[in-house]
């Protein structure tokens, strides 16, 4: 089993015991999720601890739009609550890249490219881009970032 899962269900325990709600509601949707992605497709298998970030991340994806959904509803307790749960969650995900790391992984994404084409890449090329930044970043930067930061290189 997945150390991250472990660590997930221990946490759980914990939390269910301390009686600390948001945390145990938190926690035991996003296991949930990791279950309901285990068993998906054609046989059931363990998730690595890589998967179950993936997991994690989409789950605080989904937190923060429902949190902004309920906000510009006038719903703020319930946007509040996502918020609190999303925290949580982001816990257990690596640290996000600042910008200037960022920067610095699409700069020698773009030059990979570049050798492998003999010619500067441009837009057409940022797919190929993408696929190399996305695989040395691995969840520690949003997809939407990444794909400006991409942008803004290959348009420049």
């Amino acid at each position: 089993m997945a150390d991250l899962k472990t660590r997930l269900q221990s946490d759980l325990t914990a939390a269910i015991k301390s009686r600390e709600t948001i945390t145990a509601g938190a926690l035991r949707m996003a296991l949930t999720a990791v279950t309901t992605e285990e068993v998906s497709g054609k046989s059931a298998r363990q998730l690595t601890d890589d998967e179950v970030v993936k997991v994690l991340t989409r789950e605080v994806k989904k937190r923060k739009e429902a949190a902004e959904a309920f906000a510009n509803a006038g719903r703020d307790e319930k946007a509040q609550l996502e918020r609190d749960e999303s925290a949580v969650l982001e816990a257990y995900l690596p640290a996000q890249l600042d910008d200037a790391e960022l920067t610095a992984i699409v700069d020698a994404a773009v030059a990979e490219v570049a050798e492998q084409l003999g010619e500067q890449p441009g837009q057409r090329q940022m797919g190929q881009v993408m696929k190399i930044v996305n695989g040395k970043v691995a969840g520690r930067a949003e997809g939407g970032r990444i794909a400006g930061a991409v942008k803004a290189k290959l348009s420049s």
